[in-house]
């Protein structure tokens, strides 16, 4: 399979594409699953090859911009020696946050593909559009719901998860 998009594709084709980088953001997710985190994660793909992969490290960092994006857009701005993120795209399994929309913009991502909307955070178009405001400068095109079931049982079942966990009561020192 080719793993970038060709102008001639058939719909088919480019979605399918979509769904093997998806997946890379999944395999992402899960590693943050396996530290305790929120199971978000995202790649940054330029001509057929990840070049910036992150998932969610809020906890494990205590730093609240460790989002999966950021990590991403960091990891993928050291490998090309460049804040612009000129002809590439973003897989991330949820739709990103104000702060990472914000990023997204201003790294000039073209294209933000996302798993599943966030009803509380989603700036791509759930809350507001941030991505596509036609008063910026720059503007991202955004194509959701790739693999949106996966990506939202990800989260559904790491909730449900936490919602059962015993709270631990505080040692008396």
């Amino acid at each position: 399979m080719i793993l970038n998009i060709k102008a001639n594709e058939s719909p088919e084709d480019i979605q399918a594409v979509h769904e093997y980088w998806m997946r890379q953001a999944i395999a992402e997710a899960r590693k943050a699953e396996a530290l305790g985190e929120v199971p978000i994660g995202a790649v940054i793909v330029r001509h057929g090859e990840i070049i910036g992969r992150g998932y969610n490290l809020r906890e494990t960092t205590m730093d609240s911009t460790a989002h999966a994006e950021m990590v991403a857009i960091r990891e993928a701005s050291n490998v090309m020696n460049s804040w612009r993120l000129l002809d590439c795209q973003l897989y991330v399994t949820l739709e990103p946050c104000p702060m990472c929309a914000g990023a997204i913009v201003q790294s000039r991502v073209p294209l933000t593909v996302y798993g599943t909307p966030d009803p509380k955070a989603g700036c791509a178009g759930t809350l507001m559009n941030l991505l596509e405001e036609p008063r910026f400068n720059h503007r991202t095109e955004v194509i959701q719901d790739v693999l949106q079931e996966e990506c939202a049982d990800l989260l559904t079942s790491f909730f449900r998860r936490l919602r059962k966990k015993p709270i631990k009561q505080k040692e008396d020192s």
